[in-house]
């Protein structure tokens, strides 16, 4: 009896989530009086926390407009804001299955991921190159022939760096870390040769270490990453909802008074300027919003 009343909560739990899942974002936020926001912890100065363990960060507070411009349209006044933690390798799954709504962070937007979760407009473009000491001398390809290699879990970062020692018979030893700081260190205690990342997150980990001069990162790129604004994949009208917010933050330019503020200005916590002017990709994107996730339209 008791293993088919087990089987009878089950499945009800399983109807409740597939019933709020078929109902579409909008309506599911608006019934339960909340929007849930998936944040990273580390992601500077995309999604991290400040001293207070708050979410904060460009991606974050251009979100937060978002959703504040969406409780405006679709008279949603008291919507609450509800966090949830997300790591490179689960913040996929926790979109796909519904348990957050929106994530934004330093989420690379490509074809692949586009067959599991949908994409706003990008709001970064950035790209996949390495962070090394400078005494290692490790320039181009060739030079990390043999070597160990580093990335996070979960990333496009290492899905590349993968399939470009398997096709260049590079012989690298390549090994995951659970998030950019560890990758980071990996690279500072001298475990690791190189950090394989989006190069304005190796900026930022440059920048906040003890001696930011002992490093350097690639003039290669890999490849080009766009960011956007993840939510689950099939939910038109929700991702209408998001590209027309951030379209207008675009459209109004305050999207530049966003990008000055984490990118030409001190940030929490250090109070460190990563100094990194506005791209002439992004300026594009801007002038002509995209939510493409082929690489060749920001070239």
């Amino acid at each position: 009896m008791l293993r088919h009343s087990k089987a009878i909560v089950a499945a009800l739990a399983c109807a409740f989530a597939t019933g709020a899942l078929a109902a579409g974002t909008l309506e599911k936020i608006k019934s339960q009086g909340y929007i849930t926001l998936a944040n990273r912890d580390a992601s500077i100065p995309f999604s991290y926390y400040d001293n207070n363990q708050k979410p904060i960060g460009y991606s974050t507070e251009l979100c937060l407009k978002a959703i504040d411009m969406i409780k405006k349209k679709y008279d949603m006044p008291n919507l609450e804001v509800k966090y949830q933690l997300v790591t490179s390798a689960n913040r996929i799954p926790l979109i796909a299955n519904g348990t957050a709504d929106l994530e934004c962070g330093s989420t690379t937007n490509n074809l692949e991921r586009e067959q599991q979760v949908a994409f706003g407009y990008t709001f970064f473009v950035t790209g996949n190159r390495w962070i090394s000491k400078k005494s290692a001398h490790l320039k181009s390809l060739q030079d990390l022939k043999g070597k160990t290699i580093v990335s996070t879990a979960g990333t496009s970062n290492l899905k590349e760096i993968t399939e470009i020692n398997n096709k260049e018979n590079l012989g690298m030893h390549i090994i995951s870390a659970n998030g950019h700081p560890e990758a980071f260190r990996m690279v500072e205690t001298g475990r690791a040769a190189a950090f394989v990342m989006d190069d304005i997150l190796l900026y930022s980990l440059q920048a906040n270490s003890r001696n930011p001069k002992e490093f350097e990162i690639s003039d290669v790129s890999l490849s080009l990453q766009p960011y956007g604004p993840m939510m689950r994949k099939g939910d038109d009208e929700f991702k209408k909802a998001v590209d027309d917010a951030i379209g207008e933050i675009f459209k109004s330019g305050e999207i530049n008074k966003i990008y000055h503020k984490w990118f030409e200005q001190p940030v929490p916590p250090k109070g460190i300027n990563l100094h990194v002017p506005m791209s002439a990709q992004l300026k594009k994107v801007i002038a002509h919003p995209t939510d493409s996730g082929d690489p060749k339209d920001y070239e």
